[in-house]
């Protein structure tokens, strides 16, 4: 524990001792000026805030406060009962407000007691309470409000955690508050009744030591008020910092500034006319003329200066508004120039799929697929930006990369849309349709059909989940193109936190961001996961001396990664494939061309085409048996001949021998050949 941990510490069992053992006066009176003194700076503290977070300790402190004020409070009863001495600043507090006059100062002191009771130590219970169970009540719409802006785009992700972290922390601190201000309440319960046992007590003490009654009544009385006071005081300054906390609306400043900029600052013509009321009452009537002049002058003297300083604030806005308008030149354009990597558009009628206010989920789906596709791909989604656009069909929905129309569907809103997966048993009514992610025949059916159409055996989804699993496959399938030198260096920073050394090696020594970034590409167009980062980089440290071709380090990439790719296409140790006739990988071979900047596939088109018509019916074969179609090839024929397919397909998977596990079972099926 640190030296001021240990103090607080001792401090606060110091005060629980001075409750049960007596004290000397003379450390009494100081403790009593300390509590004083303690109580004026709440309530400064409490003033000068500018928000409560500053002061989150504040209900912890309150019973702190408290309780040193209670521990001194019996200190000072047990003084007064047994010796009648309480010590000087008790005495010199009662002196000083009864002077020579007991009823008054009695009287004075009760009423101390139920302003602070009455008035201020009810009105910030109840405040504390009501403020408490607005801000429980507002939590959920304001974590919605975070998600929104997070999916959006106008926030980070750091900042929206700071944000839902400061949202708990206003809840913790409202509601601890709430508790908080009981201690205020039984505080000033207690002095009223510890005020009665002094004066009740210190008569009979006074009557069976031998005083006279009236001596003892000036006695006690004396010491009961002082007493009093000296507790009261600190209660009602503390008080007064309680209600100024919980009292406080959201602003950006401190209290005295907000007081002058509101109260005065706001209209300073109010300021004139209370001038000039007071100069006519001290002139045309009975009362004080020099006071009601002088407070005239004063308010005039207010008013002038309020109205500079807003004529200042009204010339700094013109310059803002010039500088608005400066923007609006043909040649500010610099801001249209930033394109969005994923943009999901969508027609009037599915507003409020978007909609937090009307139970729109479509924001909280977003935010699943991209933990969902950095789970399968390691490949970190940009924030998806969603636009309503009056321009599409009220049920229409655009997906775009880079500003660019790769996708588009439609949904119907109060609809249900039902898939045979190939065991529907019966026939349901709806809209026939495709569904817009795989292209499968489907419906639309009513609330009324859901229960029917899951009995039937049927697949029924929700309009959200249709633009969801839409949305995934096309980020899925364009993943390659999502991938940035930016995302790339990120990635990178986050291996070298606990992989410096293999990051070093290969960045920038060996390879370049832009570089690696390719080869990442690369395997992201095959749906190979870059999240075993470290591997990969260690791959590329390998080999990257040898061949700076990225086309070559992915395929080195590639078999490193062998139980991943064979994990993810091999079932029960068994792999069914189509493999190639040797004269076709011979002839493959034979037609790269290797340049400086890299190297490519030259085939006669002739020959080009009957590959690619011989690959495809054998491929269909596999389909048409329920077979996912696999073709197998040697590792330099690999990547060209991936390449070549993707003219007609890309749906085609092409392995290489050193890229499937040692101890699968590999069936050929078929075979690609020239004839």
């Amino acid at each position: 524990m640190k030296f001021g941990d240990i103090i607080v510490a001792l401090g606060v069992i110091a005060i629980v001792i001075i409750i049960i053992i007596p004290i000397p006066k003379v450390l009494l009176s100081i403790l009593l000026s300390l509590n004083i003194a303690f109580s004026l700076l709440i309530l400064l503290i409490s003033m000068y805030s500018k928000d409560v977070l500053e002061i989150s300790i504040f209900p912890s402190l309150l019973l702190i406060a408290t309780l040193f004020r209670l521990s001194l409070n019996i200190s000072t009863t047990r003084g007064i009962l047994i010796d009648g001495d309480a010590g000087k600043v008790v005495e010199t507090f009662g002196q000083f407000v009864i002077q020579d006059n007991i009823i008054v100062g009695f009287i004075i002191f009760i009423i101390i007691m139920i302003v602070q009771f009455v008035v201020i130590t009810k009105g910030a219970e109840r405040v504390a309470e009501v403020s408490a169970r607005f801000t429980l009540d507002a939590m959920p719409g304001k974590q919605m409000a975070i998600d929104a802006d997070l999916n959006s785009g106008l926030i980070t992700e750091e900042e929206a955690l700071k944000r839902r972290k400061d949202i708990q922390r206003y809840a913790d601190f409202y509601g601890a508050m709430d508790g908080a201000t009981k201690f205020v309440k039984g505080d000033a319960i207690a002095g009223i009744i510890i005020t009665i046992i002094n004066i009740v007590g210190g008569l009979v003490m006074g009557v069976m030591s031998g005083m006279d009654f009236n001596e003892a009544i000036q006695k006690y009385t004396l010491l009961t008020v002082g007493d009093g006071l000296v507790s009261q005081i600190p209660a009602l300054l503390i008080s007064t910092a309680t209600g100024l906390v919980v009292t406080r609306a959201a602003s950006e400043a401190n209290l005295g500034r907000d007081l002058i900029e509101q109260l005065l600052g706001n209209n300073p013509k109010l300021l004139y006319i209370i001038a000039g009321l007071l100069i006519f009452l001290g002139i045309f009537t009975p009362l004080p003329t020099g006071t009601y002049i002088v407070l005239g002058l004063l308010f005039a003297f207010l008013g002038y200066t309020m109205g500079k300083g807003i004529e200042e604030e009204i010339i700094e806005t013109t310059e803002e508004i010039s500088e608005a308008e400066e923007l609006r030149k043909p040649e500010n354009v610099f801001e249209l120039l930033k394109v969005d990597d994923i943009e999901l558009e969508f027609g009037y009628g599915l507003i409020p799929l978007a909609d937090v206010n009307q139970g729109g989920d479509l924001l909280d789906r977003i935010v699943m697929i991209r933990r969902q596709i950095a789970m399968e791909l390691g490949l970190i989604v940009p924030i998806v930006r969603l636009r309503d656009n009056i321009q599409l069909n009220p049920n229409e929905y655009v997906i775009k990369i880079k500003g660019v129309e790769v996708a588009r569907g439609e949904v119907l809103f109060d609809h249900y849309l039902a898939l045979d997966p190939g065991t529907g048993e019966g026939e349901i009514e709806g809209i026939d349709t495709i569904e817009p992610a795989f292209g499968l025949p489907a419906k639309w059916i009513t609330e009324k059909e859901r229960e029917k159409a899951e009995i039937f055996g049927y697949t029924v989804v929700d309009p959200p989940s249709v633009i969801a699993t839409h949305l995934t496959e096309v980020i899925k399938e364009r993943a390659h193109e999502l991938i940035g030198r930016q995302d790339v260096k990120l990635l990178i920073d986050n291996v070298k936190e606990e992989y410096p050394a293999v990051v070093e090696e290969v960045v920038p020594k060996l390879l370049t961001i832009g570089e690696v970034q390719k080869v990442l590409s690369n395997l992201l167009r095959e749906q190979i996961s870059i999240r075993d980062m470290v591997t990969i980089l260690e791959t590329l440290a390998d080999y990257a001396s040898i061949t700076k071709d990225t086309d070559l380090l992915t395929e080195y990439v590639r078999q490193r990664l062998s139980g991943y790719i064979t994990n993810k296409y091999v079932e029960n140790n068994q792999l069914k494939v189509i493999t190639l006739d040797s004269e076709i990988e011979e002839l493959i071979m034979n037609s790269i061309n290797r340049t400086e900047t890299g190297s490519y596939l030259s085939l006669e088109p002739n020959t080009a085409q009957r590959i690619l018509n011989n690959t495809l019916k054998a491929a269909q074969k596999l389909t048409n048996i329920g077979e996912q179609p696999i073709i197998l090839t040697a590792p330099i024929v690999r990547f060209y001949f991936k390449r070549l397919t993707e003219q007609v397909t890309r749906d085609l998977i092409v392995l290489s021998y050193n890229e499937i596990e040692p101890s699968v079972e590999i069936q050929s099926v078929g075979m690609v050949s020239l004839q």
